[in-house]
């Protein structure tokens, strides 16, 4: 290049460069800002407007960015700042824009340590489902600076890889994306987004590694604290998910209203339609199994409850001693369904008849009915069986310190009145007078019908 060339360039560098670049950083902040908050100042009722008002302000934005040669009119120094800037404008619409990646890379080969550049261009190539270079991307930019961004997108990359993986590994992977949520958390508590991701790592626990309730009340601490966050509250997916783990908490109510607020916020999306709709099902089949006794006929119920031998109960009789939790030395006492209250049942023991099962799309938990000889009902939700096992009608089962729960709702989005019982361990179970065995405990993971987001 000529000396005269290169002075002629010289001359095209806009002498307000940094103010441009730094006016251009506000209105970018601005219009995230605007798609972040949109339902903290406008009505549920423009959910389907929302990606339209969003282009329409980031199509003036462009315009600015596109009049621009950066190559001629932004000095070097600032040129990576630019472009990632420029990159993050067009990365704003929630489809893949492949001059978002194009502006992203050269910003990143630029300047190297820009942080802020390697983590848009990871959403960028996440957004094309390119995985490998997304995560390439993600830690690139925690080679300079550990950030709760890179670890976020990170602990999603890991639960996503963990489905490929075997039962050992991908517990690990599992474990290890739960660190890196709880590692972003900690740089930031008051970023709900962060809290989110947290809580999906445990809710991906929940059903990869073991169901058990611990995990589950921490994922929803999790979402709670993201929803202090106008940010995440205003995300679809904090709803979604916050449904999923109330449905297995068995809040169903708060559940529903989870599933309903996140199709409101989205209308388009299709998984919590149909978890609203599933759990729908289940709630009104739940509720007509206990409430007809699994459709039995009186006469032939009777005779199923007047044939039920106490001696199926013999493991948990009087004379036997158990340790149950911390609690050592614990014996039974058998008591009919009318007798239990409310909440938890230590040292009592129920013993019925299995008058019928609900289906689930889903494998968890697997639900039953039964009545002893106070000719009442419950339902019985017993998680950690294995698939393909379970009670089956007319069987025996005993069940030891039940847990009652009283579900209740009438609203337009369903209406039911049941009891049920909880059981997280199958094998305290006694199905005609044996506890259920080892192998019967589930020992491979779960599989569901949704995504966590």
């Amino acid at each position: 290049m000529s000396r005269d060339s290169e002075d002629e360039i010289l001359t095209d560098v806009l002498e307000n460069a940094a103010e441009v670049v730094e006016d251009l950083s506000k209105e970018l902040a601005e219009l995230y800002q605007y798609r972040d908050l949109f339902f903290e100042n406008h009505p549920l009722e423009l959910a389907n407007e929302k990606n339209k008002f969003v282009d329409q302000k980031k199509d003036v934005i462009l315009e600015k960015f596109e009049n621009i040669d950066v190559d001629s009119q932004i000095p070097l120094s600032l040129r990576a700042q630019f472009l990632y800037l420029k990159g993050r404008c067009y990365n704003i619409s929630p489809t893949y824009d492949a001059r978002a990646t194009q502006s992203l890379s050269k910003a990143v080969k630029l300047n190297p340590h820009l942080v802020d550049a390697w983590n848009e261009l990871g959403e960028c190539y996440w957004k094309n489902m390119n995985v490998k270079d997304a995560k390439a991307s993600f830690e690139g930019a925690l080679k300079h600076e550990r950030n709760r961004l890179s670890l976020r997108c990170l602990s999603i990359i890991l639960r996503q890889e963990s489905g490929a993986n075997k039962r050992g590994e991908a517990t690990a992977t599992i474990f290890k994306s739960v660190e890196l949520a709880k590692e972003a958390v900690a740089l930031d508590p008051k970023d709900g987004v962060s809290w989110t991701i947290l809580g999906n790592a445990y809710l991906c626990q929940f059903f990869m590694v073991a169901q058990d309730t611990v995990t589950l009340k921490a994922c929803l601490s999790a979402y709670k604290q993201a929803w202090a966050d106008p940010i995440a509250k205003g995300q679809p997916d904090l709803y979604y998910n916050r449904g999923i783990a109330l449905k297995y908490e068995e809040c169903y109510d708060e559940a529903l209203e989870s599933f309903d607020y996140a199709c409101r916020l989205d209308p388009p999306w299709e998984p919590p339609k149909l978890e609203l709709n599933m759990l729908r099902q289940y709630v009104h089949g739940t509720n007509d199994l206990v409430r007809t006794k699994g459709k039995i006929k009186t006469k032939k119920l009777l005779q199923m409850v007047q044939s039920i031998d106490k001696k199926m109960i013999a493991p948990y009789g009087p004379d036997t001693k158990h340790t149950v939790g911390t609690r050592k030395n614990v014996t039974f006492e058998q008591v009919r369904l009318d007798a239990l209250q409310e909440g938890d049942n230590e040292g009592k023991v129920l013993l019925g008849r299995v008058v019928g099962s609900i289906h689930s799309e889903s494998a968890v938990p697997f639900t039953f009915a039964i009545v002893d000889e106070s000719m009442q009902c419950v339902c019985v939700t017993v998680y950690n069986w294995a698939d393909g096992r379970g009670a089956i009608i007319g069987d025996c089962v005993a069940v030891p310190e039940p847990r009652v729960k009283t579900h209740k709702l009438e609203s337009p989005l369903a209406t039911y009145n049941f009891k049920s019982i909880r059981v997280n361990n199958p094998m305290w179970l006694l199905v005609n007078g044996k506890r259920v065995g080892r192998e019967q405990y589930a020992s491979t993971r779960v599989t569901s019908t949704y995504q966590i987001h």
